[in-house]
C-alpha cells in the first residue's frame, strides 16, 4: 500500500454519496494482539476495505524482508496526507470523538495548518453508551452534512466497534480509526520528536508519557506476547493464516 494508491481507492469510493462507507483498518501490534485474543476485532479487521500498516516496524520489514513498496499509515500521517490531497479534491471531514475540549482545540489547531481544510462537523460523544435515540440523532446529522472522511477518535478497540456498527448507518463516508492523534493535535499530549518517530520507538516514548498507567500493559505484556508470536511464525513452529472477509458493496 501506498498513499498513491489510497488516494486513488478513497476518490473512487467517495464518488458516490449513496453508497455504503468503506472502513480503513491501521493496524500496529496492539491491533494484532486483539484480533489474536478477541474474535469480534479479528473480523472487523478482516473485513475491513483496507487492511495497511500504522507500526513503522511493519512497513519497514515489509520493505526490507517481503520486497514490497509499502508507507507507513500511522493516522497522523494520513490525516495529514489526505489534508494535503483534499486541496486539489476539496474532501470534507468530520471528527468524531475525544473530550469536548480536546476536540475544540484540535479544530482550532488543523485550520492553523491546513488553511484550506474543510471541516463539516465534529461532536464529542459522552463516557457511555448512547442511547438509540441519541445515536440516530448523530448519525443523521452526519448525513446531512456528508462528509467525505471521518476520523474517529474513540480508542482501541472501542473506535473499531463504533465504526463496524456504522458503515452502513452513515453513507458515503472513509471512517478511519484516529485513536490518540485527537490528543496530539487537540494539545493534551505532546507527541514524540520527529527522529524518535523516524527510529520506531515512538511508543516507548508515548510509554513514558503522562498516559503510563494507561498505555503499560499495552506496551510491555501485550508488546511481549506480539514478539513472543512472532518469532514462533519466523521460526515456523506455528503458524498463523491471514483471512479476509471482504464487505460487499
Amino acid at each position: 500500500m501506498t498513499y498513491d494508491h489510497f488516494f486513488k481507492k478513497v476518490d473512487s469510493w467517495i464518488s458516490s454519496k449513496d453508497s455504503r462507507s468503506h472502513h480503513i483498518a491501521v493496524i500496529n501490534a496492539y491491533c494484532v494482539m486483539q484480533a489474536y485474543l478477541n474474535k469480534d476485532i479479528d473480523q472487523i479487521y478482516s473485513q475491513a476495505d483496507i487492511i495497511a500498516p500504522d507500526g513503522l516496524p511493519f512497513a519497514r520489514w515489509m520493505e526490507k524482508v517481503d520486497n514490497l513498496v509499502c508507507d507507513q499509515f500511522d493516522a497522523n500521517s494520513i490525516l495529514h496526507n489526505l489534508a494535503l490531497h483534499s486541496q486539489k479534491t476539496g474532501y470534507t471531514f468530520y471528527l468524531y470523538g475525544g473530550h469536548e475540549d480536546v476536540l475544540v482545540a484540535m479544530r482550532k489547531n488543523l485550520l492553523k495548518m491546513y488553511p484550506n481544510i474543510k471541516i463539516v462537523g465534529a461532536y464529542s460523544p459522552p463516557f457511555r453508551a448512547l442511547t438509540e435515540d441519541e445515536d440516530r440523532k448523530i448519525c443523521d446529522e452526519i448525513n446531512a452534512v456528508k462528509p467525505d472522511i471521518i476520523f474517529v477518535g474513540l480508542g482501541t478497540p472501542k473506535q473499531d466497534y463504533w465504526i463496524d456498527q456504522h458503515l452502513n448507518l452513515i453513507k458515503g463516508a472513509v471512517f478511519i480509526p484516529s485513536g490518540a492523534i485527537f490528543d496530539f493535535i487537540g494539545g493534551r499530549i505532546k507527541r514524540a520528536p520527529e527522529w524518535v518517530s523516524q527510529s520506531g520507538f515512538e511508543w516507548l516514548y508515548r510509554l513514558l508519557s503522562k498516559d503510563f498507567f494507561r498505555l503499560w500493559y499495552r506496551y510491555t505484556v501485550l508488546n511481549i506476547r506480539f514478539i513472543w508470536n512472532f518469532v514462533m511464525q519466523i521460526a515456523e513452529i506455528k503458524k498463523f493464516r491471514p483471512r479476509r472477509q471482504i464487505r460487499p458493496d
